[in-house]
């Protein structure tokens, strides 16, 4: 299984160019992902020249190794034939997925076959409900 995974507000909190805060469990569930299932892990960011390899350095001192970077496979050159900046993944976790990102342990569970995804009533992958102390804190806050 080929997995294209974005870094900004998916592996890190937005803070470009510069490198966010880890988002919890993000990289630990991809490390998972790889270990158990020996999925490739694609790193599919709008970086380039430095700042990508700021991310890439990253996720490697994390213990994140990708199978590619912003390509379908390794060896894949721009001036290849059949090169896209489409990248071929059986699955693309992004933050700006319709609905949002889920929680990564819910991302974990779908991968794995364990749950199914749960959508609403407008087909939109759901996040797990927060719990009522959390929501609490937040309508406080504003």
């Amino acid at each position: 299984m080929t997995i294209a995974v974005d870094f900004d507000g998916t592996l890190v909190t937005h803070e470009y160019p510069m490198i966010g805060k880890p988002i919890p469990f993000a990289i630990e569930t991809l490390i998972k992902l790889q270990k158990e299932l020996h999925c490739n892990i694609i790193l599919w960011t709008y970086r380039t020249g430095k700042t990508l390899d700021e991310a890439v350095e990253y996720c490697s001192s994390k213990g994140l190794e990708f199978y590619a970077v912003n390509k379908n496979y390794p060896e894949e050159e721009d001036g290849d034939k059949d090169f896209s900046r489409k990248i071929n993944a059986d699955i693309y976790i992004d933050d700006r997925n319709l609905g949002g990102l889920p929680d990564w342990g819910v991302i974990y569970a779908v991968i794995k076959g364990q749950t199914k995804p749960v959508y609403d009533d407008a087909y939109i992958l759901t996040k797990p409900k927060k719990n009522w102390l959390i929501r609490l804190g937040e309508r406080l806050q504003e």
